[in-house]
């Protein structure tokens, strides 16, 4: 009877502290997981098991939150209930949590895991899909080259029965499912997005995983993302059965694409800007396609998509309005970068650099990433955070004149400077642990729905 009881007092016990973490105005993400799992090292897998069409698992380094509540659009719009660590707790405590409080009608669990905790929590989900979406270079300090990864998903996959959802664009993800039985590729097919400048100095995969000799890239979309072959082996890009063309990037109002798929075509529209969305959004349909779900489906679940907390979130302020764009590595940096340099006029920024443990503690990487292509827009750049004069130097050597250039290190004054300069928009650029502090002042004040409320 004990045996029978206890996980049951364990679970309540664990819930009990979620709601006096919420209550207090902290998430509950990790904390209550992370005492069920003391209590009962097998918790995620007998939480999983209940859930009657089992689970999908997410990760790749940027993306894998708004893939996650990509993939969550899509379901809610199939009729599928589900469970998903919506706040991005995405270690082993956030996915026991999301499990400890999952709705009685949850049918499916989708969870986004950190790139290193993969191995050990696919093991307890034993999931019927794996998805994963990319490998850039991030936090060096914490997870090593991105070869080490590699290898730690490779050894991971060679055992997993589950059906594999993979990047065809990205190298070495791709070259993971080249010995596994059940793959589904997805990838951009639109050349005229393609880069025309080639492969970024800051690309990552740049050589054959097989022979090591450099890839030779057809079209480059996003860093080493693109249409490759390897010159040495022969290897090349597999085609994907998921992809997207005639894409269309409607600057920071969204974008569109054609979706083509073994189940059918259809045109998306998704609320989130830049080319770094259509990937989240088309990995988000391929995993759709691989639980046999229709393409109008999924373009309805895309479409009703909302931006996810500090990644493309629009929060209106008195008479200014807020825009949060994650930065975090020099592949998503980036993007935003590219994404506001292309915009008209000139714009106010709030960049906010902090060096955290969840950011990692060497932020070299700014220079890696391509300021100089904001550069000429930017009106007044406020820096802020725990390494704000750093990102002040970055801006000055990318051509900010040092009279656009504030420094502020704490937030709550830095906000309300750069909110005070501006002229109608702000621009936030933080990194991960700064993105959370800021949307916490924001939450504090009444002025943004909580980083841990379900959407």
């Amino acid at each position: 009877m004990d045996s029978v009881v206890r996980p049951d007092l364990r679970a309540s016990l664990a819930r009990a502290l979620g709601r006096v973490l919420r209550t207090g105005g902290r998430g509950g993400t990790s904390l209550p997981g992370k005492l069920m799992l003391r209590m009962d090292p097998e918790a995620i897998a007998r939480l999983a098991a209940a859930l009657p069409r089992g689970s999908v698992v997410i990760s790749a380094t940027n993306g894998k939150t708004t893939t996650a509540a990509f993939t969550a659009a899509i379901l809610d719009a199939a009729g599928i209930a589900t469970v998903h660590n919506v706040a991005g707790a995405n270690m082993a405590g956030g996915i026991a949590s999301a499990l400890l409080n999952r709705s009685a009608d949850a049918e499916l669990g989708v969870f986004e895991v950190d790139e290193f905790w993969l191995k050990s929590v696919v093991a307890s989900l034993s999931p019927r899909v794996l998805l994963l979406g990319n490998l850039f270079r991030d936090q060096l300090d914490r997870y090593g080259e991105l070869e080490t990864i590699g290898e730690r998903w490779a050894s991971l996959i060679a055992t997993l029965p589950s059906k594999l959802v993979l990047n065809a664009d990205d190298p070495l993800i791709a070259d993971l499912g080249r010995d596994h039985a059940d793959t589904l590729y997805f990838g951009i097919e639109d050349p005229a997005v393609a880069s025309t400048a080639g492969l970024a100095h800051a690309s990552d995969s740049k050589r054959c995983r097989r022979c090591g000799a450099a890839y030779a890239y057809a079209h480059v979309y996003i860093a080493h993302l693109g249409v490759y072959s390897c010159p040495g082996c022969g290897g090349r890009r597999p085609t994907p059965l998921v992809s997207a063309h005639d894409i269309r990037l409607d600057g920071l109002r969204g974008a569109s694409f054609e979706l083509r798929t073994a189940l059918g075509a259809t045109k998306v529209r998704v609320s989130l800007p830049g080319l770094y969305n259509v990937y989240n959004a088309l990995a988000a349909a391929a995993l759709a396609v691989a639980l046999q779900i229709e393409p109008a489906t999924i373009a309805a679940g895309l479409a009703a998509a909302a931006p996810v907390f500090g990644r493309g979130e629009r929060i209106k302020l008195g008479e200014h309005e807020l825009a949060i764009l994650l930065i975090k590595n020099p592949a998503g940096a980036n993007e935003v970068l590219r994404l506001l340099g292309a915009q008209d006029g000139s714009h106010d920024v709030l960049g906010i650099l902090n060096d955290g443990i969840a950011d990692g503690r060497d932020v070299s990487w700014i220079w890696d990433a391509d300021f100089e292509t904001l550069a000429p827009r930017v009106r007044h750049a406020t820096c802020s955070g725990t390494r704000a004069a750093e990102l002040a130097l970055r801006l000055k050597y990318a051509g900010v004149p040092t009279k656009r250039i504030s420094v502020t290190a704490e937030l709550a004054p830095a906000l309300r400077e750069a909110l005070e300069r501006s002229e109608g928009e702000l621009y936030a650029l933080p990194t991960y642990t700064a993105m959370l502090a800021l949307r916490e002042l924001l939450t504090r004040a009444g002025q943004a729905q909580s980083s841990w409320a379900r959407r």
